[in-house]
């Protein structure tokens, strides 16, 4: 069912299309978050990375060196490491950064743990190596940061700013030195750092792109009123507007090229259709249209390519019918004539009345004519009014039956009725006009008899089966039997009287009814057999036929 509706396969497609570009966009924010928060690490730790290695390289002796490093660790409550640098396996990348006096972050994301590798200045045999628990990074620790800038400016007494300002190359952040009147803080926040002399950290948020942002303020040892200013540092966003805004326009872009992806094949048969009404509207009807899978879109190419089909049989009916129609009507026209001119000259009054007679015969020819040809073109070109019932299929035939013995015609007609009780689906006008059609052309080229039978055969279809003893119609010739107009050589010609259409009418009716019209040998009688078969059953609960 899914391949059949085209708004099943649409819909489907969206709902498969936003599940992947949803996921899509999952991991495509992942991937450069991964990256971000990479490089945010590393712009948080770059700057004390600098002054940690400046701190241990100013250490004269390797013992005060681990002092200081001890006491560093101590302060930041976190393991600090003195390895050699064989013992650490760094990539060419993290060998470039670590020469730079950058830090180098190792995150493992299993245990939440941050692995920062730092160079000393100086010591290229040596790194200092420390592990953090990003579930532990507390307030602490980041009061710690300006500990270690401050005993970085102690070795530049009265230069504290011009020192800071050389090494803001360092620090993704601002660093600087301002004094507590400039900075604009309450009075419990004055009194902390005046009076307290401790470092404060400020949370601030934003509405801006850069949103939440911390700022750490840490008195000068000895001279409060000068603070050193870190920050504001930016909170890590998960989620920026600029990459909010990527990732809405790359899926949107995707999502676009999938769903023009779904329309395309509906868009490529529609031009498809598009061109074959046009080749239709110019008059050429010999194009067809492709019909592949079973949706909707296969269901107007077939539909139009039966359209195509019926009309262009129509038209070729059409032509047909005029030119037969044209010649036939041009024999009882021409006797109509020929007798009126001889009743003028003729001045016996039976020889008249023997004219009029004639003349008579010769309009009811006309009539007859006239009225298989109307009967025939609405059978033809277009669906006929069809009041299906049930019928009881031997009382049709016994109707026909009585009906041709009536016109006296010296054959033999034998019925072979089926059970009285037997009742079929049909329209009881042109079932009868069926089985009067082939009685009356079995009778017309039947030597002596005429057998009529009818039922249901083992497929569940009913049928009505007319032979004769007749000489039969050739194997070749059995096709043509059923076309309009169309007569055979032999003794199956024009003096046999009729028009050609008698077999076509029963054609056709055995077409609007579902079924069809076989004709071959009969195998008791020698000559030739009619066979019209039909469903049986077409609807429910239909009120039975009765004949007046």
């Amino acid at each position: 069912m899914f391949k059949q509706s085209i708004f099943l396969r649409i819909y489907g497609g969206l709902v498969i299309l936003v599940v992947l570009v949803a996921l899509f966009g999952y991991l495509f924010v992942q991937i450069v978050n991964y990256n971000r928060v990479q490089e945010y690490r590393q712009s948080l730790t770059d700057g004390i990375s600098y002054v940690i290695s400046e701190g241990v390289a100013r250490q004269p002796t390797h013992q005060d060196k681990l002092d200081w490093i001890s006491d560093a660790s101590a302060l930041i409550d976190a393991p600090i490491y003195y390895l050699e640098t064989s013992k650490v396996d760094l990539t060419r990348t993290e060998k470039q950064r670590l020469a730079n006096l950058q830090a180098v972050i190792r995150y493992d994301a299993q245990n939440q743990t941050a692995y920062i590798v730092m160079g000393i200045k100086g010591d290229p045999n040596h790194l200092l190596y420390m592990s953090v628990k990003v579930e532990d990074l507390d307030e602490r620790q980041m009061r710690a940061i300006p500990t270690f800038i401050w005993d970085y400016l102690a070795y530049y007494p009265g230069q504290e700013k011009e020192t800071l300002a050389k090494i803001q190359k360092y620090f993704r952040y601002k660093v600087d030195i301002k004094n507590i009147l400039e900075l604009n803080l309450d009075s419990e926040q004055t009194s902390r750092i005046l009076l307290d002399h401790n470092s404060i950290v400020l949370y601030r948020d934003s509405t801006s792109e850069n949103g939440t942002t911390i700022t750490i303020l840490s008195p000068k040892p000895k001279f409060p009123r000068q603070v050193l200013v870190i920050g504001p540092i930016p909170v890590f966003n998960w989620m920026p507007f600029s990459l909010a805004a990527g990732v809405t326009l790359l899926s949107l872009f995707v999502l676009s090229l999938g769903i023009y992806g779904l329309l395309v094949p509906i868009q490529r048969k529609l031009r498809e259709v598009n061109y074959a009404l046009n080749r239709m509207k110019s008059g050429d009807l010999s194009l067809r249209l492709p019909v592949s899978g079973a949706d909707e879109m296969a269901g107007l190419a077939s539909s139009y390519n039966s359209m195509s089909d019926h009309i262009q049989r129509l038209i070729e009916a059409q032509r047909e019918l005029m030119r037969a129609v044209s010649h036939e009507l041009r024999t009882p026209v021409a006797r109509i004539r020929f007798g009126m001119e001889m009743l003028a000259e003729e001045e016996n009054y039976f020889d008249r009345l023997h004219q009029v007679e004639q003349i008579d015969k010769d309009i009811e020819a006309l009539n007859n004519l006239i009225d298989e040809i109307m009967t025939y073109a609405k059978l033809e070109q277009g669906t006929p009014s069809f009041d299906f019932e049930r019928v009881v299929l031997a009382e049709v035939l016994d109707q026909v039956v009585h009906e041709t013995e009536a016109l006296k015609t010296q054959k033999e007609i034998i019925l072979d009725a089926p059970p009285a009780t037997l009742e079929v689906d049909a329209e009881y006008r042109y079932l009868h006009r069926v089985v009067q059609n082939l009685v009356g052309n079995a009778v017309r080229y039947c030597d002596h008899k005429v057998l009529i039978r009818g039922g249901i055969n083992d497929q569940g279809l009913a049928y009505i089966c007319v032979e004769d003893d007749g000489c039969g119609i050739p194997e070749e010739d059995r096709g043509r039997v059923f076309e309009a107009f169309a007569r055979l050589d032999g003794s199956r010609t024009r003096a046999s009287g009729g028009y050609g259409l008698g077999l076509s009418i029963v054609s056709r009716i055995a077409y609007w009814f579902g079924g069809n019209i076989a004709v071959d040998e009969s195998p008791d009688l020698g000559g030739a057999r009619f066979t019209m078969t039909w469903p049986a059953r077409r609807f429910k609960n239909k009120k039975k036929s009765t004949f007046k």
